[in-house]
């Protein structure tokens, strides 16, 4: 019996055992204590500051994680419309489920996982933000790809918050999305 537990330690340590799950994987740091980049994530306010126009968050278990980049679109295409807080560690783990963008519907209908993980750099915050859950097939490509631009533009405006002190302005995309709309309802018969 001994000798099958150190056979599995062995395999185990080696590296033999390696995770499969393809994820898209940054690290970023931002100069600001934990506690504010922790409450720019975990608040509606917070996340409007950076991330989107408006959102809705409450940092609990099952709780809200909305996050509307159309806060014009129609309910399910506003954005991460029915996003949920899967779990928290305070000041140090926050994960949440994400859906694909609306014109990917059949990727959109499924979740994926982001874990953010903040640990303190002296005075800053090194964030690690893991996006996984991808299929391989259909539209998950091109979901991933999606986000493998999207994550990195979304952490920049959070350091550009915090090295600027000033929230996203968010009129000339709110201005851009209401001409949108108005252009989609005149095409409609």
């Amino acid at each position: 019996m001994l000798k099958e537990v150190l056979l599995s330690a062995a395999i185990v340590t080696s590296g033999t055992l390696q995770a499969s799950e393809p994820a898209i994987v940054l690290n970023v740091t931002v100069k600001a204590p934990v506690s504010a980049v922790w409450k720019a994530w975990t608040s509606s306010e917070g996340l409007v500051s950076f991330f989107a126009p408006e959102a809705e968050v409450d940092p609990r278990p099952d709780g809200a994680f909305h996050v509307y980049m159309d806060p014009y679109g129609k309910p399910g295409m506003k954005g991460a419309d029915t996003m949920q807080v899967l779990a928290l560690e305070p000041e140090k783990m926050m994960s949440f489920t994400w859906n694909a963008p609306p014109h990917l519907p059949q990727a959109r209908a499924q979740r994926t996982v982001v874990i953010l993980r903040f640990s303190s750099a002296g005075d800053n915050t090194d964030l690690t933000l893991t996006h996984l859950g991808w299929g391989s097939s259909g539209e998950w490509p091109k979901a991933r790809a999606y986000f493998e631009k999207a994550w990195p533009a979304v952490l920049k405006n959070l350091q550009t918050r915090f090295e600027t002190g000033q929230a996203y302005d968010w009129t000339a995309w709110r201005e851009q999305l209401r001409q949108w709309h108005a252009k989609e309802e005149v095409k409609q018969p």
